[in-house]
């Protein structure tokens, strides 16, 4: 089979989309409380309960054929607001099961969807390919169908929506953590260069996510470097093979005895990820004294990827690449410096690259210097939920008995010292609360446009609101000295 390209893929994505995708089924899983989010949370600013459901739907394979798969949608327990949407793309899965839709009740990585179902999102976090009730392999660090699983599942929500008197606006906010920050880079790479007259990407957080596949995870890979995850070498391997049909004909091909029995294992799905990882572990300490992966593989096969860049693997590697291209939308890429498992090198390239090809509203932080990669997911998520909370708004219907509730536009956000309030058309009162829900500021304001100082704030996320004749206007502002 010849290699397909991204833009190949993407370009059969758009054409079939309308086509290939429906909601199949959807299952209640559960419901939290505000408090028992609060509380699961540890955040004191969660503002909804939560319901969450396992939906399966139709989406594209790696060739082309339909597949039915799944994914979990949570939503805030609130029928009369409208909220943005916002997708979760999760990190390297141990086992089929270890997805959103499943691992949810037992506080695996679905959770994060109840916390951002919490804050006020509809959240949505596909399986994969491959996963869940997918068949077949799981195309791991595949880009390509790693955004056509998410975009699919944005195309089944309205159908979702109706069944259930969800109420969804445009904006959409899109982000993801290890093969998650891969799989959202490639997501909203395709929002914005391919898929721009169907969706409108409000703001992306990327998160310590392998970004360059070609360039710093090949060298990752070709190092001989000590590394307790070999799992991964296989998988990636396994993954292209299936999507490109083109890099072995049996697994020995690529990798030495012993090792290849239990590889063969895996790709057959005899043996789960997490299993396969420890007895290579074992294997490895016991056949060249660490677990140093590149020995599993075959010489002949090392020194072909390291003097032919046309090598299959390498064009596999290169392509899915997710970094070469300029994000329009506020962008921010988190990552730890400590990182063991995904060099901070990814996210430093990635950003290096986008600014050069012109995006304007990307910033790359280190957001924990000493974090490892366990260590870097919630002072990542922590960011990600503060940079979104500048630009997701909420609104109501207009109800006879209540005020309505409008957004409350405020810019700069973040904003380090003067806040430009929108033109007010009446006098009204300005308070601000503290995520706790302590109120901080109360002042009246007339008529006009204001100037608001906030130099005397503490670093942090706020709940600004505005009332005045019987209307109410409040918004989020994040303040960053």
């Amino acid at each position: 089979m010849k290699l397909r390209s991204y833009l190949v893929l993407s370009l059969l994505l758009a054409c079939f989309a309308a086509s290939t995708q429906t909601l199949i089924s959807t299952t209640l899983l559960g419901t939290r409380t505000k408090a028992q989010l609060t509380t699961q949370s540890g955040l004191p600013f969660i503002q909804y309960g939560a319901k969450f459901y396992r939906i399966t739907y139709t989406s594209l394979d790696v060739h082309g054929a339909l597949d039915t798969v799944s994914g979990l949608v949570a939503v805030p327990n609130d029928p009369d607001k409208v909220f943005p949407r916002l997708v979760y793309q999760h990190g390297t899965s141990s086992s089929k099961l270890d997805v959103p839709s499943y691992n949810v009740l037992q506080n695996g990585e679905g959770s994060i969807g109840l916390l951002f179902a919490g804050l006020g999102y509809v959240s949505l976090l596909p399986d994969y390919l491959g996963l869940g009730i997918s068949d077949g392999f799981h195309p791991y660090v595949h880009a390509a169908s790693e955004a056509s699983v998410a975009l699919d599942m944005l195309r089944a929500l309205p159908a979702f929506n109706s069944q259930y008197g969800v109420h969804t606006n445009n904006q959409l906010f899109m982000t993801g953590y290890s093969q998650g920050g891969h799989a959202s880079m490639a997501l909203h790479r395709a929002v914005e260069s391919d898929l721009a007259a169907e969706f409108s990407a409000t703001a992306a957080a990327h998160l310590s996510g392998p970004y360059s596949i070609g360039e710093v995870m090949r060298g990752l890979i070709l190092s001989d470097s000590v590394d307790y995850f070999p799992g991964y070498l296989p998988n990636t391997i396994l993954s292209y093979q299936t999507a490109y049909g083109n890099l072995f004909n049996q697994v020995s091909d690529i990798f030495k005895a012993p090792y290849a029995a239990k590889i063969d294992a895996f790709y057959k799905g005899n043996l789960a990820l997490g299993q396969l990882n420890s007895e290579l572990i074992s294997l490895l300490v016991t056949n060249v004294g660490d677990s140093r992966p590149l020995r599993m593989l075959q010489d002949s096969v090392v020194q072909a990827v390291l003097n032919d860049p046309q090598h299959p693997f390498n064009i596999a590697l290169r392509d899915n690449n997710v970094y070469a291209w300029a994000p329009k939308a506020p962008t921010r890429i988190f990552y730890c410096k400590a990182d063991d498992q995904v060099p901070y090198l990814n996210s430093l390239l990635a950003r290096d690259s986008m600014t050069a090809r012109g995006a304007s509203s990307l910033v790359a932080q280190d957001v924990n210097t000493n974090a490892d990669h366990g260590g870097c997911v919630t002072p990542a998520l922590t960011n990600t939920l503060l940079f979104f909370a500048g630009y997701q708004q909420i609104s109501g219907f207009v109800d006879t008995d209540e005020p309505l509730i409008q957004t409350l536009a405020l810019s700069p956000n973040p904003a380090n010292q003067f806040v430009q309030l929108p033109y007010l058309a009446s006098a009204g009162e300005l308070r601000v609360y503290a995520i706790s829900g302590r109120l901080i500021q109360s002042k009246q304001l007339p008529a006009g446009e204001q100037q608001w100082d906030v130099s005397g704030l503490e670093n942090g996320l706020y709940f600004v609101q505005f009332k005045a004749k019987g209307a109410i206007w409040q918004g989020k502002l994040v303040v960053q000295h």
